[in-house]
């Protein structure tokens, strides 16, 4: 069994949780971004944890798994910043994520206030497979 890594990184910290071939675990915190000393704080935390040089490659069959979540990402979605997105969907289904599936905290409001989109504007394209993906309609140049 080899080494698995489990990491966050966040806006300021990249948090790593390292476990060993023998089960002990490690931690580290690096700094998200810091261009001086590393390019990539994840790959930095794995590479410290294993006792590596920050030039030298892992050896193969090092690591069994690593698993990463991002903050930034959620954060960026919560606060509602980020890049202009446009939606690329079939055509008849520019409505699809508006409508969704009808969930709603308190099912009998009679004031439903939806949440704004992420995206900016929707586009729709002809185009489909069916289910064996086999080309139904092709897609438009």
């Amino acid at each position: 069994m080899g080494w698995q890594f489990w990491i966050d990184r966040g806006g300021t910290f990249t948090d790593v949780i390292a476990r060993a071939p023998d089960g002990s675990l490690t931690t580290r915190k690096l700094l998200s971004q810091n261009p001086g000393n590393y390019r990539d704080a994840a790959v930095a935390g794995i590479k410290t944890v294993l006792g590596l040089p920050l030039a030298a490659p892992v050896p193969p069959g090092t690591i069994d798994a690593v698993k990463m979540g991002t903050t930034v990402a959620t954060n960026a979605l919560l606060e509602r910043r980020g890049e202009r997105t446009l939606l690329v969907v079939n055509r008849g289904f520019a409505d699809a994520l508006r409508i969704g599936n009808q969930t709603r905290p308190r099912l009998f409001d009679l004031d439903i206030r939806l949440p704004g989109m992420l995206y900016e504007r929707v586009v729709e394209i002809g185009g489909r497979v069916d289910a064996d993906g086999r080309e139904v309609a092709t897609l438009p140049d």
